[in-house]
């Protein structure tokens, strides 16, 4: 049998956020950065779910900002399985009201619920035939990680990275410093060919980001 990681990435919401489904043929899958925040979005990951058979596993936040975690409290509710995020960004989750309400969303209560288990540096996340590698990576906001797996020689950045970009650092919690210090010991040290999966925005590799990101080509020089 082949179980090689399968890769499907939607953009939800109205800040066109990647949630990202991982799964493999066992069809034990995680949703990562769950996004949706209408019914027609809902249906279309359901769809997809359904559609491949697939057993959810875990719902995994990036980070707390709100456009990638306003589908927690419907797809922890449809799937029935633990939320996962890193506790430090459990302040700046647990105003997601407000935040959403900035942004002209209606939420409650329930879009939100606690999470189930925290993750930590050095954390392995299994599922399937799969491994991800938890990297806490703080710097877009307190909380962030990445998950990386080896395996497959790809790493899911939430709003770390992106291509020819790197995330904002002048959110609550965010800071300059600590955001390059993370690219430069958790992300520029993985192989050149590892692929990203940015938080938006289209994918791009370690190299590419190396050799031609405009913020981060004074670290290679």
């Amino acid at each position: 049998m082949n179980n090689d990681l399968k890769i499907r990435v939607f953009i939800f919401n109205q800040i066109e956020v990647n949630t990202i489904v991982l799964y493999d043929d066992t069809r034990e899958a995680v949703i990562i950065d769950p996004g949706v925040c209408n019914f027609i979005e809902r249906q279309q990951l359901a769809d997809f779910v359904k559609d491949n058979s697939l057993k959810i596993k875990y719902i995994i936040n990036t980070h707390p900002h709100i456009d990638h975690v306003l589908g927690n409290g419907y797809c922890v509710s449809m799937y029935k399985v633990p939320l996962l995020m890193h506790k430090a960004g459990i302040p700046v989750y647990d105003r997601s009201i407000a935040y959403g309400a900035a942004f002209g969303m209606d939420c409650d209560k329930s879009d939100f619920p606690a999470p189930d288990q925290f993750m930590q540096e050095g954390d392995v996340i299994r599922f399937g035939n799969q491994e991800l590698q938890v990297l806490y990576t703080p710097g877009h906001a307190d909380g962030s990680v990445c998950l990386y797996s080896p395996a497959a020689g790809c790493v899911i950045v939430g709003d770390v990275l992106f291509a020819d970009s790197i995330g904002r650092s002048d959110l609550p919690t965010g800071n300059h410093a600590t955001l390059i210090e993370s690219i430069k010991t958790k992300l520029f040290t993985l192989p050149e060919t590892t692929v990203v999966y940015p938080g938006h925005g289209p994918t791009t590799t370690i190299g590419s980001e190396k050799r031609d990101n405009p913020f981060l080509r004074f670290l290679t020089l």
